[in-house]
């Protein structure tokens, strides 16, 4: 069944594979857009069912399964495509734009996967992808955080790759599906790691905070959509009522707010504001109600939006000023005042402002969850709602454009491309209108039966939402002197890694380094001097019996040369003493000899 049915991945990859050899720069930047639009006209089109079914090594691959869950994440990544394309046109780093094209080309195979080796292959494809947007940005930090994030995958997708293979030896399939827990198996716990290193649950997200800051002002765009959200619906379609996510859900959302509350580079504020935004996202997959399952799915689709504005505008005023730290900045909100509209936006959205989307999507986790009679999930839920108001909606944009200080005339702001502007802009539309209309988002999660009892817009709803931003924003105004940003760099877990590996470099180095010294010692001794006796011995059989050969052959060969040249004079009174002399030698040799 694929006539009915196209890809979204598909243009991605075939602009991935013909980029670099594409002339240029005005022409094959206007190409860029064509992959999204076109995975946008299929995400909303494809209906749903089994597609792309192939035969690998004796193998049946389900290339794309479609259905409510994957379409809903199928959609917000092909706008999301866009918006991040529209904003990077200005880029004349073909590489940067390969990277991206195969990273979410990945994302969309991750989510239509029918199969746990078309879900590893495109897992990978994103680990390679996102490797590079960090790698691109061409500094030392980037340079080594690329190489951490790398790491880091790769035991993710280890974990990931035993925990598959061992699932397979036991059940002899490799279909993903739903996974009981009470029925679950070792393996099944590998495959769960594996997802939750992508996803960033706490421990597990060190490796967000370290890259998401140093990659480049559009790569960041594009790693803030798709690598934890391809985890979430991973999450969601594997593991649905774990109670162990919905208490590692909650310790994100908290978590990831207290380290955003403390830190001065604005895009490492909102690296931390992702693991606590997908920490909503997994506690509903762990309660795992059609309540909160769909408002994981709901978050997850404005969080993209939002959280890919946030990072455009902080990504703005590092292209403009140079700097993403706060205690740098201030008195900008004059200079760039359409950032700063299309920051706040965002900002209010994803901390839950009425008619804005995360409105409408964070509500429906933490009812969800008080239904449940989660009542501590959906405490902590609330708790980091005020947290994160306080630190993206109040503290970063209040350092970055105002500061307290008066506009600053005198900094230098590079021009920002009229592109950005257009991406930050369809972004932000998207915000309000969700918030405004929420059924155009509603209609498009997974459990319809449960859509029609959540009233977003119910009074109460409305007046805690209300008065727990406006409590939060008078607290913030009181202490606005004494949050001021500082400098220090804060590496929570990453901490704790760090000191892993140098103990680990410490306990493998030195002995690794003793038995080098004594090999070194053994080898110099024994293999080196047998060596140069052996090397001794050639050079001396080389020069006594080889060259001794070949020289007297050659002195031999010269010697005849020699004489027949003294011989063949051409003068006949030569020629008849030789004759007569032969002549007497044969008749002395026969006479004497007889």
């Amino acid at each position: 069944m694929t006539s009915n049915f196209l890809h979204p991945s598909l243009a991605f990859l075939m602009l991935a594979a013909v980029l670099p050899f594409l002339p240029g720069s005005r022409r094959w930047r206007a190409l860029l857009v064509i992959p999204p639009l076109v995975a946008i006209w299929a995400a909303f089109t494809n209906q749903p069912g089994d597609y792309m079914a192939i035969s690998w090594l004796g193998q049946g691959l389900a290339l794309a399964h479609l259905d409510p869950l994957s379409g809903i994440f199928c959609q917000v990544f092909a706008v999301m495509g866009l918006a991040g394309i529209l904003f990077s046109l200005h880029v004349e780093d073909k590489g940067q734009h390969v990277a991206a094209l195969l990273y979410v080309a990945g994302g969309f195979g991750c989510v239509l996967a029918g199969d746990f080796i078309t879900l590893f292959a495109c897992w990978e494809l994103m680990s390679i992808g996102s490797t590079f947007l960090v790698m691109l940005n061409r500094t030392r930090e980037s340079v080594l955080a690329s190489f951490r994030y790398f790491l880091y995958h790769t035991v993710g997708g280890l974990f990931l790759l035993a925990g598959i293979l061992l699932r397979y030896k036991a059940t002899g399939s490799f279909e993903v599906g739903p996974i009981v827990p009470s029925q679950a198996n070792p393996y099944d716990w590998l495959i769960l790691a594996g997802f939750c290193v992508n996803a960033a649950v706490v421990p597990l997200h060190a490796w967000l905070p370290d890259a998401y800051p140093r990659g480049t002002v559009t790569g960041s765009v594009f790693m803030c959509a798709y690598t934890t959200k391809t985890a979430v619906y991973v999450l969601a379609r594997c593991f649905p009522a774990w109670e162990i996510l919905a208490i590692a859900g909650t310790v994100m959302a908290v978590y990831g707010v207290l380290y955003a509350s403390m830190e001065n580079n604005a895009r490492r504020i909102l690296s931390y504001h992702i693991v606590s935004q997908v920490g909503y996202m997994v506690a509903g997959i762990g309660v795992g109600t059609a309540m909160t399952i769909n408002g994981a799915s709901a978050h997850a689709y404005a969080h993209i939006l939002y959280k890919g504005l946030l990072f455009m505008g902080a990504g703005a005023v590092l292209y403009s000023a140079g700097t993403a730290k706060l205690d740098e900045l201030g008195g900008l909100a004059a200079r760039i005042p359409w950032v700063m509209v299309c920051y706040m936006v965002a900002a209010l959205s994803i901390s839950g402002m009425p008619i804005f989307n995360g409105f409408v999507s964070k509500n429906m986790t933490i009812q969800g969850a008080a239904e449940a009679h989660q009542t501590l999930v959906a405490l902590g839920l609330e708790i980091a709602a005020v947290g994160t108001f306080v630190s993206v909606g109040l503290k970063l944009p209040y350092f970055a454009f105002w500061g307290g200080k008066r506009t600053d005339w005198k900094r230098e702001l590079k021009p920002i491309p009229v592109n950005m502007y257009f991406g930050m802009g369809l972004l932000a539309i998207l915000c309000v209108l969700q918030g405004v209309f929420p059924q155009i988002l509603y209609r498009y999660l997974p459990y319809q039966e449960a859509v029609s009892g959540f009233h977003p817009w119910a009074p109460w709803n409305v007046l805690q939402a209300s008065m727990l931003l406006g409590f939060s924003g008078l607290a913030f105004y009181l202490m606005r002197n004494v949050i001021t940003p500082h400098k220090a760099l804060n590496l929570d877990f990453d901490w704790f890694y760090r000191l892993i590996g140098r103990i680990l470099y410490t306990v493998v180095s030195r002995p690794a380094a003793f038995v080098d010294d004594i090999w070194t010692n053994v080898w110099n001794w024994l293999g080196l001097g047998s060596l140069m006796g052996t090397a001794r011995g050639t050079v001396l059989f080389d020069r006594k019996v080889i060259d001794g050969i070949v020289d007297g052959s050659a002195h031999g060969v010269r010697g005849v040369g020699y004489l027949s040249a003294i011989l063949q004079n051409g003068r006949l009174q030569s020629y008849l003493g030789l004759l007569t002399i032969l002549a007497l030698g044969i008749f002395a040799f026969f006479w004497y000899g007889l």
